[in-house]
């Protein structure tokens, strides 16, 4: 953010007009620091060190296509070690420039540095975890399609926050209505033997939960925080106690849902990546693409999302111009409570076929970091839930195929790259001005 101040010419406005002309100043309000290059200078360090000096020698395989694709690409197999030291070097390059801009220009990295360094360093990471592996092959494919899966929650716990926090609402409790909603699509689904009814209970019992939450931070005017923890609990307990009291008596009656189908395009699902992860979903898959789309619309090009950005803004301004703010606050709360609880039917409609205790298993939170990471936007949200995604298969996979890196590492991996990404990119971010400040009208 930049402020401009001028400074008249000397020969005032009485002298020729090209002499009467202001000239323009513009002076940095925000001082660059050194968060951003330091960060990509020890990542790329630790990177020339592991991936490439301490890289493994064999070579690594990535295959392209699967067995029913439409057509076959031949798998790519590069060298681990030599892979490993070119992309380790490029690393340092891309942190030296960014050192380079803050030390000399006193500037900002540019906005494509950071993308192309992460993209690199997964990249360099990949090399080096299957180059190293027993089985050092992996589908390319089948690994992008599962993070794409597995992201569905969160993504849909991201649009429910940035839903909220845009309208000046801060929502904790998104883990709770993940919980809820997995918890209700599984016994509504079982009662009614209908999967679909399921999905749509889920959307009312994340809106209920939110409603709480609307409830008591904006009428009574609790702290927004501890409303949404206290609610993380309480529904964390409650479907904990209903699962071994009611759902483990009679599980054929209150805890077999089944699954909801996975509808494949004829055609479209066959094309090599692309197709299993935009043309194979099931229809909780198919709703996240479209939430995404949804939002970002209804938010920044229609009249209700300029209305709901002015409410999180500048709730007085809004409140002067006839909006009713607390009333705009209730409803897009309860909109997103109900998005959370779509997400939460992944867990008992898609992944598996059944409830159990805490099974959304922090998820909620992570979709929080993905919130912030994507700086409040749905299409940024979406991007960063599926590198939460990606992390959290990779675990998955790598200790499949036999890495020597400890499987401890790999299962905190997701968390990890939660923490990593809060922490380097959060400061750069700017949550809606009025985000967690309660509206009394006075």
């Amino acid at each position: 953010m930049s402020t401009t101040a001028t400074a008249p010419v000397p020969g005032g406005p009485q002298g020729k007009p090209e002499q009467a002309k202001e000239r323009k100043q513009t002076v940095s309000a925000k001082p660059v620091t050194w968060k951003l290059p330091v960060t990509l200078s020890v990542l790329a360090t630790v990177a020339f060190i592991f991936f490439g000096l301490m890289g493994p020698q064999g070579t690594a395989k990535f295959g392209v296509s699967s067995g029913g694709d439409f057509f076959q690409l031949p798998a790519i197999e590069v060298p681990a070690f030599l892979s490993g030291i070119v992309l380790s070097l490029v690393l340092l390059g891309l942190a030296g420039y960014a050192l380079v801009l803050k030390a000399k220009r006193n500037q900002r990295p540019p906005r494509w540095l950071p993308v192309v360094f992460t993209i690199v360093f997964v990249v360099a990471f990949l090399i080096w975890v299957v180059g190293g592996a027993r089985t050092p092959s992996i589908s390319l494919a089948g690994l992008i399609a599962g993070s794409v899966t597995l992201a569905v929650p969160i993504v849909f716990g991201s649009l429910s926050g940035v839903l909220c926090e845009r309208a000046g609402v801060v929502n904790i409790a998104i883990e709770g209505q993940l919980l809820g909603g997995a918890f209700t699509a599984a016994i509504v689904a079982s009662m009614t033997d209908n999967p679909y009814l399921g999905l749509l209970a889920a959307a009312v019992a994340g809106a209920l939960v939110s409603m709480v939450l609307a409830v008591f931070s904006i009428k009574y005017v609790v702290n927004q925080i501890i409303v949404g923890v206290v609610l993380n609990v309480l529904i964390s307990g409650l479907t904990g106690f209903l699962f071994s009291t009611v759902m483990q008596a009679n599980k054929e009656m209150f805890n077999s849902p089944g699954r909801l189908p996975i509808i494949e395009i004829p055609v479209l699902s066959s094309i090599p990546v692309l197709g299993p992860i935009l043309f194979k979903q099931s229809v909780v898959g198919y709703l996240m693409y479209v939430a995404v789309i949804v939002v970002w619309i209804g938010l920044f090009k229609t009249k209700w999302g300029l209305r709901v950005r002015s409410v999180g803004e500048h709730p007085q301004a809004a409140d002067t111009l006839g909006i009713k703010v607390n009333a705009t606050r209730f409803w897009n709360v309860t909109l997103g409570g109900a998005v959370a609880g779509i997400g939460g039917s992944f867990f008992t409609l898609v992944a598996i076929d059944s409830f159990t205790k805490e099974i959304s298993g922090g998820r909620g939170f992570i979709a929080l970091a993905a919130m912030i990471l994507g700086r409040w936007n749905p299409i940024g949200a979406f991007f960063a839930a599926l590198l939460f995604g990606f992390a959290d298969n990779l675990q998955s996979i790598v200790t499949i195929i036999g890495t020597p890196v400890p499987s401890q590492f790999m299962a905190m991996l997701p968390y990890l790259v939660t923490v990593f990404a809060v922490a380097g990119l959060v400061g750069r971010s700017r949550p809606p001005a009025a985000s967690g400040i309660p509206y009394v009208k006075g």
